[in-house]
């Protein structure tokens, strides 16, 4: 029988929570469910640890080559036969009435994908804090292309839409194609959800705290660098040139890209802060003087430290 949902873990070197973010996604109630983890060709033992739960609903594939999460998620998506797919990452969990919570609400809404609240626990901690308020949530009832799009502006906020883990419908995504950006390391399930709205997919938002996002020191979903914003700029400009977007979306895209062009800019600043280049600070801050305003205190302490001794001779 078809399941209900397919959960798809893209997993690397995660032997130490890979367990938990299964079992958590078997232990879902009232909805019948399969577990896909791709391992991405691991160093570790995660690929061993997820082929030990004897429980014919897990399946293991293991990837020919490091292909990264886009690339993971598209191998799990290939194996998936449930009706809905949910996205779990290997260091997550979810709660057991989190899938026949969504599924219910999108089906009566008529809606291609959900996303519910999530409870953001730190490293070495079992309970967290909910990320988004309640009410908010629950007002808001459905998220439109350029609501996700300004939501995700960076350095705007701790958190965002982009945090949120979909549940969307195998159906509509494979009836338009889409598949995760495999050139992605941070982004691919901003790009992949915002596919799935500009293709016309409507997103239904429950309000309960469904999902354990747990935040592990040196996350790269937390360490923002140089060339992740690179990326997704140009991942933007593919997203862009693909999708037809409406007004709303496309002045939620032009405060996107801006944002994302202060922090290349302010990245680069750090940068050559850290190399002791004049030159280089200079010219950033020329070129972006806005990006100066995203300068912590400890950064701008350093800079102010830095230049006079810069500026010494010999």
């Amino acid at each position: 029988m078809q399941p209900d949902v397919t959960f798809i873990i893209a997993a690397y070197n995660a032997e130490g929570t890979i367990l938990r973010a299964i079992e958590s996604a078997l232990a879902q109630r009232e909805v019948g469910v399969e577990v896909i983890v791709a391992d991405d060709r691991s160093t570790d033992s995660t690929a061993a640890v997820a082929a030990s739960i004897a429980d014919d609903r897990v399946t293991v594939v293991t990837l020919e080559r490091n292909s990264g999460p886009g690339g993971a998620r598209n191998a799990a998506l290939a194996h998936a036969k449930g009706r809905w797919i949910a996205v779990l990452d290997s260091d997550d969990a979810v709660f057991p009435d989190r899938l026949a919570s969504m599924i219910a609400r999108a089906e009566k809404a008529g809606a291609n994908a959900a996303v519910d609240n999530i409870e953001v626990i730190a490293d070495g901690k079992t309970r967290g804090e909910t990320m988004f308020p309640a009410d908010h949530l629950a007002k808001i009832g459905e998220i439109t292309l350029a609501d996700f799009i300004a939501s995700n502006l960076v350095f705007e906020s701790t958190f965002n839409y982009g945090y949120m883990k979909p549940i969307f419908e195998r159906r509509f995504i494979e009836e338009n194609s889409l598949q995760y950006d495999e050139t992605l390391r941070i982004g691919e399930d901003y790009i992949f959800l915002a596919s799935i709205l500009a293709s016309g997919g409507k997103c239904v938002v429950e309000p309960s705290v469904g999902y354990a996002y747990h935040v592990r020191s040196g996350s790269i979903s937390r360490v923002l660098e140089l060339h992740h914003v690179v990326s997704m700029l140009d991942a933007d400009r593919k997203f862009t040139g693909k999708f037809e977007l409406d007004a709303g979306a496309r002045a939620a895209q032009a405060r996107r890209t801006r944002s994302l062009e202060q922090a290349k800019s302010f990245l680069s600043l750090v940068g050559h802060i850290k190399r002791r280049s004049i030159g280089g600070i200079v010219r950033v801050a020329l070129s972006d003087p806005v990006a100066l305003r995203h300068l912590s205190m400890p950064i701008a302490i350093r800079l102010r430290r830095l230049l006079p001794a810069l500026q010494r001779p010999g």
